[in-house]
C-alpha cells in the first residue's frame, strides 16, 4: 500500500497543559477546522470527540489519552502550502493519570504545551514539561483563555521562564486583553488578525497594528529577531547590521525551526480556544516548527539475543534521561524512518474493547506490515500475529490493509503484548527500552457485593491493570482482602466506576490507605544467611554473607555482586538477588515494600550435590531480613507537593490549616490579588483537603498537588502506624 503523505509532512505530537487549561477544546478545534468533524463538541457539554469515556464527560475531565489524526496545510512558513497528516495525543491534566502523559511523550516527536493565561505555569504543567524533557520531545507553546479575566501574556511568559527554565520567545502578540481580546500579532509579518465571531473563527482579517500596541509589538519582534539571529546565517547579519526591517518572514520561519528543533529556545503563541481564535495558526506552528520522524535521531535498541545491561535500579529507581536510547558502551541497533527498514514499533498502551478484545496502540519507528503478518515481540520472546490495523479516531475505528514508518496505529489480535513492549521483524530482532512507570501511593481494599459479583472481579481488575500500569491489585494474605493500589483518590474512583459501568461487578471499598515504604538508616556488614535441608537424599544447602546500606533517594535498589574465587557458583547469583527482591516486597518495621537501599554480596558457600537455585534464594532472603533488623528500619511516608491559590484575606486560615497537617510551606508569591502558597504536606493528612479548603475560604481558593517524594514518619507516628498496619485490617 502506497504512502498518502511522506514521512516528511507527518507530525506526531501530544497536547499536554495542566487540568482544565483547556487541551481538549483546543483539539476540538483543531478538529474542526482541519475538517475532520463538521461542528465542535463541547467539554462542558460533554460532547468533546476526544472526551468518549462516560466518566470524563461526567466529570469534564480527561481521563484517559485518546488518539486521532487530521491533515492541514500551513497558509505560513518553510511548508506553506503543503498539505501534512498530523497525529494527535490528547493527554490528560489530571496528577492521578500523569502515566497517560509519560507514555505519550515516549512516541511522540512533538508537543504543544498549553497555558491558562491567567494562571500561566501551574504545577502540572512543571511535571509534564519534565516528561518532555527527559524524553527530549521539542514543544511549542499556546497560552489559552486570552479572553479569560486577568488573562496576562508578559506574566506567562514570564513564569515559563522562572519556573520550568525554558527561554520563551514570543511570535505573537495578543491584540486586547480579557473580553477585549479579538485576534493576535504575527511578530515575523507585524500584522494583526481580527477573528469574526458568526463563523466561528473559520474567516478572519488581517488590520493594522493598534497604536496603543505598536511599540509592545516592535520590541517583541526585536526580542524575535535577537533570538533567532543565532540560528539563521541571514538574520544574524541583518540583525548586526541594524537591518530588522529587511529580515523576511521566511529567514525568522527557517530560524524558528531550527532553534526548536535543537532546543534553543520554545516559540510561544496565543489565543482563545473556546472562543476560536488563533486555532489556524497554532496549526500552522505545529507544521512549521515541530519535527517530523526524519528530524528526530534514530530510535536505538538491542539485539534481545545478547541483552544488555540495566540503565536503572530494579526497583523505585528513577526513569532514564532519554528512553529514545541506551546507554553509551552497549552494542545497539539503529533504526532509520524510513519504509525500506526491517519493522521495528513500541506497544505504547493497551485498551480492552468490548467488540474486538485487546486493542494495542502502536508508534511504527520503521518498515511497513501487513494485516495478518506475524511479527516477534523482543520484549517476551513470544510470536504475534496482527489480526486488524486501525486508525483511530478517539474511540472510532478505520481498519487500514497495512502501517509504514512515522505513524501511529492499533491492533487487534495481540495476546501477550503489553504496554512498552517492543514488536519487530522476525528476521531482524531488536529490542527498544522499556517504558518506566511510577509506583502507586495511596491504596483501598475492595469487597465484592455478591458471589456472581467475586467470580467476575479477578479477571475484571487484571484487565485495568493491563490498560494502567500505574494501577496494581493484590491480595493481603494475612486478612483476604483484595487491595487496589494507585496514584490518587480520583484514580482509583475511576477505577471503581468503571468495574461497575463496564464489566458489571458491584463492589464495597474502604478508606484510601496510604502507600507508605520502609528503608535503613544505617550500614551494616557480614550479615549471614543460611538455609539448609536435608530429608533424605538430595537435601537443600545455601549461604550468602552481605552487606546493606542506605541509598541515595530514589535510586531504589542496587545489587553489587562482589564474589571473588567462586565462593557461590555464577548461576546462583541470580537467585541470590531474586531472593533479596522477594524479600524486599514485605519489609519487617510494618510489612510495606523497602526501597533505596544497596546489597552487597560479599562471600558465602555451596555444596555440590545439594546447592540449588531455590536454596540460595530462601538464604539471601533470610540474609536480607536480618540485615534490615540491625540497620534500624525506618518507616517513609509519600509527600505531596502542594500549591493553593487564595485570596489575602484567607492566608491565615490556609497557612494554619497547612501546618495543622505537619505541611511545611517552601515558597510562597503574589500574582495580582492572589497569594500562592507552595508547600510540601504528608499525603496521609490530605484526604478530604478540597472540602476543607473551600470551607476555609468561602470557596474561593483553589488548590493542586502532586506526589513529590518519600520523607522519613516521625517517631511518634511511626510507632502508631505500624500498630495498625501490621496483620491489621483495612476496615470498610
Amino acid at each position: 500500500m502506497a504512502r498518502e503523505y511522506s514521512i516528511e509532512h507527518t507530525r506526531n505530537i501530544g497536547i499536554m497543559a495542566h487540568i482544565d487549561a483547556g487541551k481538549t477544546t483546543a483539539t476540538e478545534r483543531i478538529l474542526f477546522y482541519s475538517g475532520v468533524n463538521y461542528k465542535m463538541g463541547e467539554v462542558h457539554d460533554g460532547a468533546a470527540t476526544m472526551d468518549w469515556m462516560v466518566q470524563e464527560q461526567e466529570r469534564g475531565i480527561t481521563i484517559t489519552s485518546a488518539a486521532t489524526n487530521c491533515f492541514w496545510a500551513p497558509a505560513q512558513g518553510p511548508f506553506k502550502g503543503v498539505r501534512h497528516r498530523i497525529n494527535i495525543i490528547d493527554t490528560p491534566g489530571h496528577v492521578d493519570f500523569t502515566i497517560e502523559v509519560e507514555r505519550s511523550l515516549r512516541v511522540l516527536d512533538g508537543a504543544v504545551a498549553l497555558f491558562d493565561g491567567a494562571k500561566g505555569v501551574e504545577p502540572q504543567s512543571e511535571t509534564v514539561w519534565r516528561q518532555a524533557d527527559r524524553y527530549r520531545v521539542p514543544r511549542i507553546c499556546f497560552v489559552n483563555k486570552m479572553d479569560k479575566a486577568g488573562a496576562d501574556f508578559p506574566m506567562c511568559l514570564g513564569s515559563i521562564r522562572e519556573r520550568l527554565g525554558a527561554t520563551p520567545v514570543a511570535i505573537q502578540w495578543p491584540l486586547g486583553r480579557a473580553e477585549d481580546f479579538r485576534g493576535i500579532v504575527d511578530l515575523p509579518s507585524m500584522t494583526a488578525i481580527e477573528y469574526d465571531a458568526e463563523s466561528l473563527g473559520a474567516r478572519f482579517r488581517t488590520v493594522a497594528i493598534p497604536d496603543s500596541l505598536h511599540a509592545e509589538c516592535t520590541a517583541a519582534r526585536l526580542a524575535l529577531c535577537e533570538a533567532c539571529a543565532d540560528h539563521h546565517a541571514a538574520v544574524m547579519e541583518k540583525y548586526v547590521a541594524g537591518a530588522l526591517e529587511a529580515i523576511t518572514e521566511d529567514e525568522l520561519h527557517a530560524a524558528l525551526r531550527a532553534a526548536t528543533l535543537r532546543f534553543a529556545f520554545v516559540p510561544v503563541l496565543c489565543g482563545s480556544a473556546f472562543h476560536n481564535q488563533a486555532i489556524q495558526p497554532l496549526l500552522d506552528a505545529v507544521v512549521s516548527y515541530l519535527p517530523s520522524p526524519l528530524d528526530v535521531p534514530p530510535v536505538r535498541g538491542i539485539d534481545p539475543s545478547k541483552g544488555t545491561k540495566s540503565r536503572r535500579a530494579r526497583r523505585g529507581g528513577r526513569a532514564p534521561q532519554s528512553s529514545r536510547t541506551f546507554g553509551e558502551g552497549e552494542d545497539t541497533i539503529g533504526r532509520r524512518a524510513d519504509d525500506a527498514e526491517p519493522f521495528a514499533a513500541l506497544a505504547f498502551k493497551v485498551v480492552s474493547d468490548t467488540f474486538v478484545g485487546n486493542l494495542t496502540y502502536f508508534r511504527v519507528y520503521s518498515g511497513t506490515l501487513e494485516t495478518g503478518s506475524t511479527v516477534l515481540n523482543a520484549t517476551r520472546g513470544k510470536r504475534e500475529r496482527i489480526g486488524r490495523i486501525l486508525r483511530m479516531h478517539a474511540n472510532k475505528r478505520e481498519d487500514v490493509k497495512s502501517c509504514c514508518a512515522g505513524n501511529i496505529y492499533a491492533a487487534v489480535g495481540l495476546r501477550e503484548t503489553g504496554t512498552g513492549d517492543t514488536l519487530c521483524d522476525q528476521k531482524h530482532p531488536i529490542l527498544l527500552e522499556r517504558m518506566e512507570f511510577p509506583d502507586p501511593v495511596i491504596s483501598i481494599a475492595i469487597e465484592a457485593r455478591t458471589k456472581a459479583d467475586l467470580d467476575r472481579l479477578g479477571g475484571s481488575l487484571q484487565k485495568i491493570a493491563n490498560e494502567d500500569p500505574s494501577f496494581r491489585f493484590y491480595a493481603n494474605e494475612e486478612t483476604g482482602q483484595t487491595i487496589i493500589a494507585g496514584m490518587g483518590e480520583l484514580h482509583l474512583e475511576i477505577m471503581v466506576d468503571r468495574l461497575r459501568r463496564e464489566f458489571g461487578v458491584a463492589t464495597s471499598v474502604g478508606k484510601p490507605q496510604v502507600a507508605y515504604r520502609e528503608t535503613v538508616t544505617r550500614a551494616v556488614v557480614g550479615v549471614q544467611g543460611r538455609f539448609v535441608r536435608q530429608t533424605g537424599g538430595h537435601g537443600q544447602y545455601g549461604h550468602v554473607v552481605i552487606d546493606l546500606e542506605p541509598g541515595a533517594r530514589g535510586s531504589g535498589f542496587v545489587f553489587e555482586n562482589e564474589i571473588a574465587g567462586g565462593a557461590i557458583p555464577r548461576e546462583f547469583i541470580p537467585h541470590v538477588e531474586r531472593g533479596i527482591e522477594g524479600a524486599m516486597s514485605r519489609g519487617v518495621l510494618a510489612g510495606f515494600p523497602v526501597i533505596d537501599l544497596v546489597v552487597r554480596l560479599r562471600d558465602g558457600s555451596f555444596h555440590q550435590v545439594d546447592s540449588s537455585g531455590p536454596a540460595f534464594e530462601v538464604a539471601a532472603s533470610q540474609a536480607f531480613q536480618e540485615a534490615c533488623r540491625q540497620a534500624e528500619p525506618q518507616l517513609l511516608e509519600p509527600m505531596m507537593a502542594v500549591e493553593i491559590l487564595t485570596p489575602e484575606g484567607y492566608l491565615g486560615e490556609v497557612l494554619g490549616d497547612l501546618n495543622s497537617r505537619r505541611g511545611r510551606v517552601t515558597q510562597m508569591s503574589q500574582r495580582g490579588g492572589l497569594r500562592i502558597v507552595r508547600a510540601e504536606v504528608p499525603l496521609a493528612t490530605m484526604f478530604g483537603y478540597a472540602t476543607d479548603l473551600r470551607s476555609h475560604t468561602q470557596g474561593r481558593a483553589d488548590h493542586s498537588m502532586q506526589f513529590s517524594h518519600y520523607a522519613p514518619v516521625p517517631q511518634n507516628l511511626q510507632e502508631e502506624i505500624v500498630s495498625t498496619h501490621y496483620g491489621g485490617y483495612f476496615r470498610f
